[in-house]
């Protein structure tokens, strides 16, 4: 593993101004807040495991996690703070068969 000694910068601190939800992403979360299971969330430090389905390759890992991980911090009311560990896997299904996987589990460092 590689360290950088390099504090990271946190989307706050990359942007200025303020960002407005699109309709899309308003319709997004209303829709998740719909068809997210119910689930028990661990009250510890938590593991995040989550595999998007894409139309294409095209499609950019990292633009569909904070998104998503919004959306679950929501339904089951935890603060995103407490995510340790986020594993994140990018499948290629093509258009019309897209989807999201995910597990949330306690953080256990081994």
């Amino acid at each position: 593993m590689h360290k950088l000694n390099i504090k990271p910068l946190s989307v706050n601190e990359a942007f200025t101004g303020r960002r407005f939800k699109t309709p899309k992403y308003k319709r997004y979360v209303k829709d998740m807040m719909i068809i997210l299971p119910r689930l028990t969330v661990p009250e510890s430090r938590l593991s995040v495991v989550i595999e998007f389905g894409f139309a294409t390759a095209a499609s950019d890992i990292d633009n569909a996690c904070k998104q998503f991980i919004d959306c679950i911090s929501k339904k089951f009311c935890f603060n995103d703070n407490r995510i340790y560990h986020l594993d994140v896997t990018k499948c290629v299904v093509g258009a019309g068969n897209e989807y999201i996987k995910f597990d949330i589990n306690e953080y256990k460092k081994e």
